[in-house]
């Protein structure tokens, strides 16, 4: 057979399928112009079996899918099979492997935290150990990136894995056999009381086990006294949308809309707030910035037009579209938009787009602060015709993209000298405290049990500092005077130490700390009369 002929009938072969549909006008999935799925069909098998060169079909179809969905909104999107299962981790609540928390130093893996109760834990690893083999094959100093690594150290519930192990002060390399199992994947990382009677929350995004995980929180403030709450959503960037719900329930009375959606070819759907909330009375402020997105603001939105509580930020990033999961045969998935989001008074959480500038999308943010909307109120332009009414007290609220705030906070942009930004930029610091930490952690462990003691009276010490500024230095990242280099000395000490109070702790921690100065973090304890320590 001819290579034409071979052609045609892989072409007819193609086309079966569709013969009753054609005279539909459909493909039993909804009204779809035949002829131009023809034209695919025929494109592909042309190019793989004419072309001149040899052609990789799957980067072929990869790059067919990507390119309609280039042309459509910012949101939709395609992902392999890799990149989908790692996408969807961090939102599934778990994954299997060995529990551990690494960084890199140099080529060799440290391990930071093992996870509680976790296969590594009840094997006998411990932070500061150094894991150098896995299954005698050897992971330091041979350049493997930390996705190979990674890959290696994962499997399924049950399996054994071999890890070789450097730990300080013992001469001989240990060697522990691990089995793995599931490991759980947090998305809340603190929950404390920030004051007395005033209880804190951060959620960093919006998984599986959310709903549990704030629940589980609330609970345990409660007991502690809690009457008033800041739940934190800067930096969340969103995740499930049943999660929202969940979360929402928390504070809102059963029954209660929390959001709606709506599409071209997607009937409205509502969704109501639970029952068995904890967190039904007492005072709430979410606290939000030019990053809290999508459920995020879902929760925002809902909190704020129900008049339960007050916002406190700056005005969120407006990811106000539904994707659709459509799984492929290989594992690989589209996330394609189905619909759009819309707060209880019927604003559109969505801000304004157009179709096929994603580049021009993802540099909102940055002409947002460009313009000094970041910095300054009266910067920010409020669309006069979209102006909705919370449902309770009727206060005005705005749609137009995003939720604003009830109270807004300027993004301090001289928080940090030019100096520091750059040695930040560098991962200077980041790689200074993971080798100073790797020396003094059990010292420090020992000597602030007590971590609000480690609060008030830790103090960096010089050398510390001095192993910065003179990496920096090799680098020729150096500060433009001594009067930049003053000013830049109290926010660098401070970030040495947040970020020991991260490794030889937990996140928990660490908020505890930087809360201690943030802006927004004031705002709400402010807004409740409560003055600065």
């Amino acid at each position: 057979m001819t290579k034409k002929l071979f052609l045609l009938f892989l072409m007819a072969c193609a086309m079966a399928p569709f013969a009753s549909a054609q005279h539909r006008g459909d493909n039993g999935l909804g009204l779809t112009d035949m002829d131009q799925l023809r034209k695919l069909q025929i494109a592909q098998l042309a190019i793989t079996n004419l072309y001149v060169d040899s052609v990789d079909q799957v980067k072929l179809v990869e790059d067919a899918i990507n390119g309609i969905l280039e042309k459509l909104d910012p949101h939709s999107s395609y992902s392999n099979a890799e990149q989908t299962r790692k996408m969807n981790e961090p939102l599934e609540g778990n994954f299997e492997g060995i529990g551990v928390q690494f960084n890199m130093m140099e080529d060799t893996l440290v391990v930071i935290q093992t996870i509680s109760k976790g296969p590594s834990e009840r094997a006998g690893i411990m932070a500061g150990d150094r894991i150098i083999t896995v299954d005698d094959e050897s992971i330091a100093g041979v350049k493997m990136d930390r996705d190979s690594i990674m890959k290696k150290l994962r499997g399924p519930k049950d399996t054994h894995v071999r890890l070789g192990v450097v730990r300080r002060d013992v001469a001989d390399v240990i060697y522990f056999d691990v089995i793995r199992d599931k490991i759980p994947v947090n998305t809340l990382d603190a929950a404390y009381m920030l004051r007395p009677g005033i209880g804190y929350i951060h959620l960093d995004r919006f998984g599986a086990t959310s709903g549990e995980e704030v629940r589980k929180a609330l609970k345990e403030l409660k007991e502690q006294g809690m009457k008033r709450l800041v739940f934190d959503l800067q930096q969340n960037g969103g995740g499930y949308l049943g999660a929202a719900v969940e979360v929402a329930s928390q504070f809102l009375k059963e029954g209660s809309l929390v959001v709606f959606t709506e599409g071209r070819n997607a009937i409205r759907q509502t969704m109501d707030a639970q029952k068995d909330g904890l967190f039904l009375k007492g005072d709430l402020i979410i606290l939000v910035d030019e990053y809290t997105a999508s459920a995020a603001e879902i929760v925002s939105g809902a909190v704020q037009d129900h008049d339960r509580g007050i916002i406190i930020g700056r005005r969120t990033f407006g990811k106000g579209l539904v994707q659709r999961p459509i799984d492929l045969p290989d594992g690989s998935m589209i996330r394609l938009t189905t619909s759009h989001y819309y707060t209880p008074s019927g604003r559109c959480i969505q801000k304004p787009y157009e179709k096929g500038n994603k580049k021009e999308y993802a540099k909102d943010v940055e002409n947002r602060y460009t313009h000094g909307e970041l910095s300054c109120i009266d910067s920010i332009h409020l669309d006069s015709s979209r102006v909705y009414r919370t449902l309770r007290e009727g206060r005005p609220v705005y749609g137009g993209g995003g939720i604003m705030p009830d109270v807004f906070v300027p993004l301090d942009t001289t928080r940090y000298t030019r100096f520091v930004t750059n040695i930040r930029r560098r991962n200077i610091i980041t790689e200074q405290v993971l080798r100073f930490v790797d020396r003094e952690r059990s010292s420090l462990r020992a000597d602030y049990s007590d971590f609000k003691r480690y609060i008030r009276e830790y103090d960096v010490p010089q050398v510390l500092v001095d192993n910065v500024l003179s990496t920096a230095a090799r680098l020729k990242i150096e500060p433009k005077d001594s009067l930049e280099l003053e000013q830049s000395l109290p926010d660098l000490r401070f970030l040495l130490k947040s970020l020991i109070a991260y490794d030889v702790w937990d996140r928990n921690e660490y908020f505890q700390l930087i809360n201690s100065r943030s802006d927004i973090v004031k705002a709400a304890l402010r807004r409740w009369g409560i003055k600065e320590d």
